[in-house]
């Protein structure tokens, strides 16, 4: 009787056992199988990952690049040193990193690109000419850099969080937002997300244009010089014609013609020459 209650016992345990190991395999089948179906992945074959600036070895913490138009060079934020930098890839020797506007200290200070400072900016745009805009979302403020030097165009002068509209010494900003040049608009799009707003900053004509004033102007000079040229040398070939024409060997149009209108037409008549000559001679007195 003891053997067959530890059988029954054992057995017992066996199925319980049985049942608890088929309850897990379920279980982690259903897992398996939702975890497949939740990371589906549709892999595109044909790019390579490469690096081209290593930030390690500068002291340098790259936080957004952009290309800088009218030039090879790539500006660089380094959003934790409050800096901007130039850059051209592949880096060499040759090709020296920059410091393009930023002293490295986290501020406030317009004027001179070098001796400038932000507050750790996050987001920047660039127009055709080259310009930098900066926003400074921890000074409320959107900064320009330029050949001239770094200015504040919008902000600032509250340094609240809020979203007033107006002329940019009474505009106002939230302390988180990212900007955007659009082209098409001349303008800068601003994407306020402490207010949940998008904002717009219309741009100065000449901000977006590609080349400098400058260089337009000699392209004009050079054109009206042209032109200038052309209808000089019409004048001259006109001026200098007749004194040409006879040496290029063209026929010239015989005076024989004239000659014939002067002299007598010949006396169908019968009568003499001599006669004729003198009546016509008579006629002319």
């Amino acid at each position: 009787k003891k053997k067959r209650f530890i059988s029954f016992v054992c057995t017992s345990q066996l199925a319980i056992m049985a049942s608890h190991l088929s309850s897990l395999a379920i279980f982690l089948l259903f897992n398996f199988a939702s975890i497949h179906v939740s990371a589906d992945l549709l892999f595109e074959d044909g790019y390579t990952v490469t690096t081209v600036f290593d930030g390690n070895k500068l002291g340098i913490n790259p936080h957004s690049i952009l290309p800088r138009s009218g030039s090879s060079d790539f500006i660089i934020l380094d959003s934790s040193g409050s800096a901007f930098y130039t850059v051209s890839f592949p880096t060499s020797q040759e090709n020296v990193i920059k410091r393009f506007a930023g002293n490295g200290t986290g501020g406030f200070s317009d004027g001179d690109s070098g001796s400038a400072m932000f507050k750790k900016p996050k987001s920047f745009a660039v127009d055709l000419k080259g310009n930098v805009y900066v926003a400074d979302k921890d000074n409320y403020a959107v900064r320009k850099i330029s050949s001239s030097g770094v200015t504040t165009i919008a902000g600032y002068y509250s340094r609240e969080h809020s979203h007033v509209d107006g002329p940019g010494q009474n505009a106002t900003f939230s302390n988180d937002f990212e900007l955007a040049f659009i082209p098409e608009r001349c303008a800068i799009m601003i994407s306020d997300h402490g207010t949940k707003l998008v904002r717009q900053i219309n741009l100065k004509l000449e901000d977006c244009t590609r080349g400098s004033p400058s260089g337009l102007g000699a392209a004009s000079a050079w054109i009206l010089g042209l032109g200038v040229s052309c209808i000089l040398g019409i004048i001259i070939g006109f001026a200098i014609r007749p004194y040409i024409i006879p040496h290029t060997g063209r026929l010239q149009p015989s005076s024989f013609p004239r000659d014939m209108e002067a002299l007598p037409l010949p006396n169908l008549s019968g009568e003499t020459t001599t006669a004729a000559l003198l009546r016509h001679q008579k006629r002319s007195c």
